[in-house]
């Protein structure tokens, strides 16, 4: 909405304040600066709150608003006052205003940083959370005019809100004054204030897509008069699955006499339908969209599953339609999955809704599916079918206009009923925000991904998402630091999947492997080691076992200290004829079944060849009838991370709590896995007195997952070992060390980085000097080794007698930096003479004194070179690396990536995850390097980078860490205004 001419011209309309906000009951509203258009919604919005709410706002009767109130409210400076709004349909809800005061409570300017607030919410949308936005919002407002404290008055019986105030997180003071209560709130953000938001945000967008999938009633608009056709299609779906609620078929060309179409009520128009419709599919041409949501809008319906197509898969102009679609839905309220989307299922017995394309309703389970491909939609759908696997809930969103993959991690994070969360995600619209839900998700419950459209270079048709410059092997690594199982391939995730939602977590990497093939045997113990698991010698029953010796050295194993997950193999038995018989499946499955119900409580996956019936039999064990009733306990009262471990599942009893994991060796081989108890993959573990009980499949014989290749199941159990690796550790979160703060100049670092961003003439920012960039890393306690340059001989030996003898003779042009391989690079000169040999060979090979900039440098201690850097990504955020100088890191790509803030725990495992991490711990006999230097350098940087936002880029190479200490020998920064945060400011939805 643009300024009148009325308005202040120089303080510009601030269309960036306007946002679209998630509010506490699922529900959407959109929160902007009021204008001077705003007059007649004022009146409008004044009339309809209560006498009493008037009262509170006024300390006063007030029945109306005058002329000049009227005027007052809507014209704004949008610096010294501003005045916000929540609307819905266009009309206001809620309202917000602060005037800027001085010390004695008078009108004011800048300077003065204090401002009285005041809030007015309409009765009927009082208890939805509104203020609460309206506070978040309003304060970063005034953050960003300079304002630093917020002044409140409140009647004593205003209880609502004061604790609007007490519960955002703000440091406040409160004294009661002339019968009033006098609140002051200091507006910067606090760890309490964030956590706060964050937890208002998790709550409310959690239950947005909760009310998507379990409305009490379903239109589907264009449902076709004919069987057929796409709503046709979903009308169907939705009365073969059994739905519960009302249903309703609407499409504007039903003939007037038509009342029921496949036995529903047949309607031309939701105003026909007496009562309320909670979800809308819509299935019409695109050009007819705008006509069906305004239509849902205005009779109340809270969310649409849209199914056309035509928006931004079409190009520009069809991004633009798109757009104005979500505009519209949020205008009223509503959630949108779509467009064109597949639908969405909830096998849940309370609602049993398909509301999707998909022909058969897929059977009740533990797992929940998202996807942004109605095609790989489907593909998962039928290979968990084929399975036997079961889910909770699925959503294909489509072009993802509005629900998204984030969306589905807040519902999964509080969902009783999903115990693995599946996502197929060809973009991540914001993906700092997608690993700090993943981070709390992965916790409790595995969250497995598969990123397509990974090495396109392009955004797939129809997705609006930031754009990254970092390589999708740092994606996956930073997915990996949240917990998230990272997979290639759909298959794979199936695959892990299945493990994760049928059997308990893993102890450790040792595996015991067993079954009827040697040969299997071997290429399953192969499997093992080359995914890093730590395999047992086959134990190989020949091929004469029967089902009772399966079940035998299953349950020997089993119940063995020494293994912490078992793989069974087996091959089809061969007659008397000579003829292979397949058709013993179900035999070897109660079998197996049997030794896992009187064992210990252990993962177990089954490699067979051809063998009827097993996977079938294997999988029914887990039955898709709906649990038996039990007491869920309210998100809010259930553990927030994976605290608690398992003390023992109906396979045996419990042996003890687990102690957090420590973190990985320095050298060596692996450590013996601990002899705890495993974990369940997710909530309802027994070991959890306050977590929902575990539905009655879960507490008898598991479902045992069947693979038809060993490399398969190997694969599926590895991530299943490291997920439980993670969990362990995320258990005891790491620290950042308190003598960081003794050794560190903040305020310091600051002013050098204003003045050299306020000499910059580029406002993109600027590298800095070598003289620079050392001092601004000095101020972090990061000393940088200091160079003299050496524009010829003499300047040379000059700097040499300066720094003392042995140096280095480098060059620093572009072209040669840090490739000693081209002879740039001349090391332990000891002497004079030396010197001048090493400077006339150097520009005798390579040109110039002038092309080449050469510097002296005093020689470090010898030892492992290495590279360090943090930079900026403007989709990603801050990203913290490390790698071994050289070939390893820019040859092969070994290079290690953690998010920043990084903690000690991230630094431990940062140098400890490249593959040539060895050569930093005693690699052939060599002395191992001082790695807690190491640690400690990448503390520091990653405090720079958190601390300053404006260094976007930091390379500190080489890093040569001796045996004892470090040295920094190079070191580049970049200075820029720091990109905007997405994640830090108050909560909105995004807008793709």
């Amino acid at each position: 909405m643009e300024p009148t001419p009325e308005q202040s011209p120089h303080h510009a309309y601030p269309d960036h304040w306007e946002a679209d906000v998630v509010l506490r009951d699922g529900g959407t509203a959109r929160i902007r600066p009021i204008t001077t258009d705003d007059a007649e919604r004022l009146v409008s919005f004044y009339e309809q709150v209560s006498d009493e709410s008037k009262y509170y706002r006024f300390f006063a009767p007030y029945p109306r608003l005058s002329d000049r109130d009227v005027h007052r409210f809507t014209h704004h400076d949008y610096v010294d006052r501003v005045g916000l709004a929540v609307t819905i349909g266009g009309e206001f809800i809620g309202t917000v205003r602060y005037d800027r005061i001085n010390d004695q409570g008078r009108p004011a300017s800048a300077p003065a940083d204090e401002a009285e607030v005041a809030f007015l919410v309409q009765d009927a949308h009082q208890g939805r959370g509104v203020a609460s936005a309206l506070l978040e919002h309003i304060a970063a407002v005034a953050r960003e005019r300079g304002i630093r404290r917020f002044a409140a008055e409140v009647l004593p019986a205003n209880n609502k809100m004061i604790k609007v105030f007490r519960d955002g997180g703000y440091t406040q003071r409160r004294s009661f004054e002339d019968g009033s209560v006098h609140l002051t709130l200091d507006l910067e953000p606090t760890e309490k204030s964030l956590a706060v938001q964050r937890g208002r945000e998790q709550r409310a967008e959690a239950r947005s897509v909760q009310r998507l999938l379990a409305p009490g009633s379903v239109a589907v608009i264009g449902t076709g008069r004919t069987p057929g056709g796409v709503g046709r299609t979903v009308l169907r779906n939705l009365l073969a699955s059994g739905y519960t609620g009302r249903t309703y078929a609407v499409n504007r060309a039903f003939d007037e006499g038509l009342a029921t179409l496949d036995g529903v009520p047949a309607h031309r128009s939701l105003g026909e339908i007496d009562e309320q419709v909670d979800l809308a599919v819509i299935a019409v041409p695109a050009h007819r969209v705008p006509e069906a949501v305004a239509d849902c809008g205005e009779h109340g319906v809270q969310g649409l599953v849209v199914l056309s197509a035509g928006y931004a898969e079409r190009g520009a102009e069809g991004r633009e339609l798109q757009r104005e679609l979500v505009r519209q839905a949020r205008s009223y309220g509503m959630r949108i999955i779509g467009p064109n989307a597949f639908g969405i299922i909830n096998t849940a017995e309370s609602v049993s809704l398909n509301a999707s394309l998909a022909p058969e309703s897929p059977a009740r389970g533990r797992i929940g599916l998202f996807t942004q491909s109605g095609a790989i939609g489907i593909a998962l759908l039928s290979g968990l079918h084929r399975r036997g696997a079961g889910l909770s809930s699925f959503i294909s969103a489509g072009n993802r206009a509005d629900v998204s993959g984030n969306d589905f991690l807040q519902y999964s994070f509080e969902d009783p009923d999903t115990d693995v969360a599946l996502l197929y995600l060809e973009s991540l619209g914001n993906p700092r925000k997608f690993n700090r839900l993943a981070r709390r998700t992965a916790a409790v419950k595995p969250v497995v991904v598969v990123k397509g459209a990974r090495h396109s270079g392009s955004t797939p048709p129809g997705h609006a998402v930031p754009v990254s410059r970092i390589p999708d092997a740092t994606v996956s690594a930073l997915m990996r630091q949240a917990g998230v199982i990272r997979v290639d391939t759909v298959t794979e995730m199936v695959d892990a999947g299945l493990l994760l939602a049928g059997q308990p977590l893993p102890a450790g990497p040792r595996v015991a492997i067993l079954g009827n093939s040697e040969s299997l045997g071997l290429l399953t113990y192969d499997a093992c080691l080359a995914e890093g698991l730590r395999p047992r010698p086959p134990i190989d029953l020949t091929t004469a076992a029967s089902p009772q010796d399966f079940r035998d050295a299953l349950a020997e194993a089993l119940a063995d200290g020494t293994c912490d997950a078992v793989i069974v193999t087996a091959i089809p038995w061969v007659g008397e004829n000579g003829e292979a018989e397949t058709g013993d499946g179900q035999v070897l499955a109660a079998a197996l079944h049997k030794a896992v119900a009187g064992g210990s409580a252990k993962p177990v996956a089954v490699v067979h060849v051809e063998i009827g019936g097993l996977a079938e039999a294997l999988a029914a064990a887990s039955s898709t009838a709906a649990p038996r009733p039990r007491t869920v306990t309210p998100a809010a009262d259930r553990p927030r991370a994976a605290t608690t471990l398992s003390t023992g599942t109906a396979r045996g009893p419990a042996r003890g709590t687990a102690p957090a994991t420590p973190a990985a060796p320095e050298a060596g081989p692996a450590p013996e896995a601990p002899t705890t108890p495993p974990m369940r993959p997710g909530p309802g573990s027994p070991a959890d007195p306050q977590a929902s009980p575990a539905p009655e499949a879960a507490t008898g014989p598991g479902r045992i997952p069947a693979y038809p290749a060993a490399e398969r199941a190997v694969r599926a159990l590895a991530e299943a070992v490291k997920y439980a690796q993670w969990r362990r550790q995320a258990a005891v979160p790491g620290k950042i060390p308190e003598f960081l703060d003794d050794t560190i100049d903040e305020p310091g670092a600051a002013a050098l980085i204003e003045a050299q961003l306020a000499t910059a003439p580029d406002p993109r920012g600027r590298p800095l000097t070598h003289d620079e960039a050392r001092e601004l890393l000095g101020r972090y306690g990061i000393a940088v080794r200091p160079t003299l340059p050496a524009p010829d001989p003499e300047a040379a030996v000059a700097a040499a007698t300066r720094l003392g003898y042995p140096v280095a003779l480098k060059t620093t042009a572009p072209h040669l930096r840090h490739r000693a391989d081209l002879g740039g690079v001349r090391l332990d000169i000891a002497d004079e003479e030396a010197l001048r040999r090493a400077y006339g060979e150097l520009t005798d090979l390579l040109g110039k004194p002038a092309e080449l900039l050469p510097v002296v440098q005093a020689m470090a201690p010898r030892g492992v070179d290495t590279v360090v850097r943090a930079s900026i990504d403007a989709a990603a955020g801050a990203v913290l690396s490390f790698g071994l100088a050289g070939a390893p890191s820019e040859l092969l790509g070994d290079t290690a990536h953690r998010l920043v803030p990084a903690t000690d725990r991230d630094a431990a495992e940062l140098i400890r995850s490249i593959r040539a991490a060895p050569v930093l711990f005693g690699w052939r006999g060599s002395a191992p390097v001082d790695t807690a230097a190491l640690e400690e350098l990448l503390l520091r940087l990653s405090r720079l980078v958190d601390d300053h936002p404006e260094v976007v880029s930091v390379a500190l190479e080489p890093v040569v860490v001796a045996p004892h200490g470090l040295t920094v020998l190079g070191a580049s920064v970049r200075l820029a205004p720091p990109p905007a945060r997405s994640d830090l400011g108050p909560r909105r939805l995004p807008n793709y």
